[in-house]
């Protein structure tokens, strides 16, 4: 049966599907998810795409537009095998943060599924992309397609004009430090000409008021006039250079000495793509999870409503269930917590307390137990939470029992794991918040900085890695990473690791 034949007030009939029956279902869910949820989202364009296309698109990060990369290559092959062995599937579709929303659809995928990931990408992910304040403090969905088509541009250039080889060594160092090349809080503002003056006459007036005289009649020892005085220029060097400094990807880019324009710039383009997709890996629980509990929602309502029938909805459910589906930790497929099952269960929770809660959730959700404005909630949620705070907020004692987790303390001096916390009053706090605190980037990422460096004397680069829960880095990777940023660098260049609460030195590594 063509798409064209479906039945009288179906969106569809059969597996068939063509641009017209598309478009159509693309008003119709637009409509019905706008109605159930209140969502707000961007422009949507769809395009339609073949499995080779989406391998490609797979092996460039998922983004329409990208630079040549022999790692992107590398990537296809390996993704190319998997797939044509049977080891693995695609995605059935993958969308841009960016304005216009771009969706890439499957082109064999069934009508069905069309209208499911239509519900789940462009509607779902679209206005989490739209509304999350992470995106929307870090990211310009408007201007990303023409940076990336720029970037693409500039880097065929320079492979002209330099050279595969030469561009190719700047990129794979970039790629290298691609994790230590975000911000990670928002910078203030620099400030005008007039509001630094005012600063420093308020200074000035500040230590004249507060200067005692008497303290001229003591002479320093020498020793201490040394001391301060090397101290004092230490500071000022430091803050002339706005140390420390935790995006090296920028520090080398700004500072650096040996590199030449288009170096530089190669190395703002990689920072820039790097910073792009830092909230996505802050939000991907909340992004998958909106996204999945949209696309339920919406297609539980077009078949409540008729609009598409029994076949296709259980053909629907069939491929929402393979989504959700978390194995258990001895699966053979178990690849830790899948966080389209956790993010569905955590709004789906915040749903049922809202409608049906019992006198626990009362106890624990007194603000949203028995109120019924599940969907306000389930908006604010979306607009200000990343994964941690959102699970720390609404990880309830239910899902903890439903998801049978516990806590496991695994110290380095101790032959066996312990049983640290389990389903009662104080274990479910603790089990939510080792649970929100295993999702906080910050924590999991080396804290590595940038300390100092004397660039009128012998430009030592020193580095320091503030070490949490003493767990170092790898011997390998650690020299190998040095050797990258020294590349970039020109000169010597330090690693110190200090205790995070101590402040104690516990290891030192040198580039060679």
């Amino acid at each position: 049966m063509n798409a064209t034949s479906r039945k009288p007030g179906l969106l569809f009939s059969g597996p068939d599907w063509d641009f017209g029956t598309l478009s159509h279902a693309f008003d119709v869910i637009e409509r019905v998810a706008i109605e159930e949820l209140n969502l707000d989202i961007h422009p949507v364009q769809m395009e339609i795409i073949s499995s080779e296309q989406m391998l490609d698109a797979y092996s460039s990060i998922g983004m329409p537009l990208m630079y040549r990369h022999w790692s992107f290559g590398k990537h296809f092959l390996y993704q190319e095998q998997l797939y044509r062995e049977g080891g693995r599937g695609l995605a059935y579709e993958i969308v841009i943060n960016s304005n216009p929303c771009i969706v890439y659809l499957m082109e064999e995928n069934t009508m069905a599924l069309q209208a499911l990931v239509t519900a789940h990408a462009a509607l779902g992910h679209n206005h989490f992309f739209k509304n999350n304040y992470l995106f929307k403090e870090w990211t310009d969905a408007g201007a990303i397609l023409s940076y990336l088509d720029f970037a693409k541009n500039y880097i065929a250039r320079c492979e002209e004009r330099h050279g595969l080889a030469a561009v190719e060594e700047i990129l794979d160092t970039a790629h290298a430090l691609m994790e230590q090349g975000v911000f990670r809080y928002r910078r203030p503002p620099k400030l005008s000409s007039e509001k630094q003056r005012q600063g420093l006459r308020e200074r000035l007036e500040y230590e004249e008021r507060s200067y005692n005289d008497l303290w001229r009649t003591l002479p320093p020892s020498k020793s201490e006039s040394q001391v301060g005085e090397s101290e004092s220029k230490t500071a000022e060097r430091r803050k002339s250079l706005k140390l420390p400094e935790e995006n090296l990807l920028y520090f080398l880019e700004k500072n650096s000495l040996i590199l030449e324009p288009w170096q530089r710039e190669i190395l703002r383009i990689v920072r820039v793509i790097a910073q792009y997709f830092y909230p996505q890996r802050q939000t991907q629980v909340m992004n998958e999870g909106c996204a999945t509990f949209v696309h339920y929602t919406v297609m539980n309502a077009l078949f409540d409503r008729g609009l598409i029938n029994e076949s296709a909805m259980l053909e629907i459910l069939r491929s929402h269930s393979n989504v959700i589906f978390q194995p258990a930790f001895d699966d053979p497929r178990y690849a830790g917590i899948n966080p389209y099952a956790l993010g569905l269960n955590l709004m789906q929770d915040i749903q049922r307390i809202s409608t049906e809660p019992t006198e626990e959730d009362r106890d624990w959700f007194p603000d949203l137990a028995g109120k019924f404005d599940w969907r306000a909630t389930l908006l604010d949620a979306w607009a200000n939470h990343r994964d941690e705070s959102f699970i720390r907020q609404y990880l309830s004692p239910t899902l903890i029992r439903k998801w049978r987790l516990f806590l496991l303390s695994d110290t380095a001096s101790e032959p066996h794991y312990e049983v640290a916390s389990i389903h009662n009053e104080r274990g479910y706090e603790k089990i939510r918040s080792a649970l929100a605190h295993s999702y906080d980037i910050g924590a999991s990422r080396s804290d590595i900085q940038v300390v100092d460096v004397d660039l009128l004397g012998d430009r030592h680069l020193r580095l320091e890695h503030k070490i949490a829960d003493g767990i170092l880095l790898e011997d390998g990777s650690c020299d190998a990473t040095l050797q990258h940023i020294r590349r970039l660098w020109g000169y010597k260049v330090s690693l110190v690791g200090v205790d995070a609460n101590t402040g104690a030195k516990l290891y030192e590594r040198l580039s060679d």
